[in-house]
């Protein structure tokens, strides 16, 4: 999975870049049973639950980023239990009016409903 995180934080604005490539990378990273759907983005950043964040989103072929304001709803940490990825679940806000989860769920259509595991669950 090629998940091209990167980080620039400082006092005032966190912001995460993420770039999925393929449709079983953004199954793995998707939550869809959050409300308003969120995302989980691997980062070895500290965050804590109910950080605030920017997330700038490459979703597959898409030449253009989608912009996400998120707040903090789950951390993976070091030495989780079954190795699971180190990273962070966003909450996405209310400003996007539910563009981000309606984009995902385009692309995920057809398997929303399976029980595939994911980083999160």
């Amino acid at each position: 999975m090629d998940n091209g995180a990167s980080e620039n934080t400082n006092a005032r604005q966190r912001v995460l870049s993420l770039v999925i490539r393929d449709q079983a990378a953004l199954y793995a990273s998707y939550m869809p049973f959050i409300k308003n759907g969120g995302l989980f983005v691997p980062t070895t950043g500290d965050y804590r639950l109910g950080d605030e964040l920017f997330v700038l989103l490459q979703l597959l072929n898409e030449p253009e980023r989608l912009p996400i304001a998120g707040t903090v709803v789950w951390v993976t940490p070091h030495g989780a239990e079954g190795n699971r990825q180190v990273g962070v679940g966003i909450q996405f806000s209310d400003q996007d009016k539910g563009d981000a989860r309606r984009r995902i769920e385009h692309y995920l259509a057809d398997s929303l409903d399976s029980d595939r595991p994911t980083h999160t669950l």
